[in-house]
């Protein structure tokens, strides 16, 4: 039976022989954002190549969809953050 591979792994987990994740190399978290960077850059290049109809004037923007995915994602973490001080419960809650 093979021994499955702990979530929480520590650096000596890599020292023993664990064999080290794709993620845990910096290299490949550079290719990653370096990804999402060209991703969204393309989104908004490829604004130049139609004609959007938008229901409002300002829905015609160039990257006015790119701005307003991230504007709402911070803002809905920025939610979460306060929303967490009103539902969290005290560590020893179950206890």
């Amino acid at each position: 039976m093979t021994e499955e591979p702990s979530v929480h792994e520590t650096p000596e987990d890599h020292a023993q022989g664990h064999p080290e994740g794709w993620f845990d190399k910096p290299a490949n978290v550079n290719k990653i954002i370096w990804a999402l960077c060209t991703v969204c850059a393309a989104s908004v290049l490829a604004d130049f190549f139609y004609h959007k109809h938008g229901h409002y004037g300002f829905q015609e923007w160039i990257g006015f969809d790119a701005w307003y995915g991230f504007v709402s994602c911070v803002l809905l973490v920025l939610a979460a953050k306060q929303l967490r001080k009103v539902v969290m419960r005290d560590e020893d809650y179950y206890d």
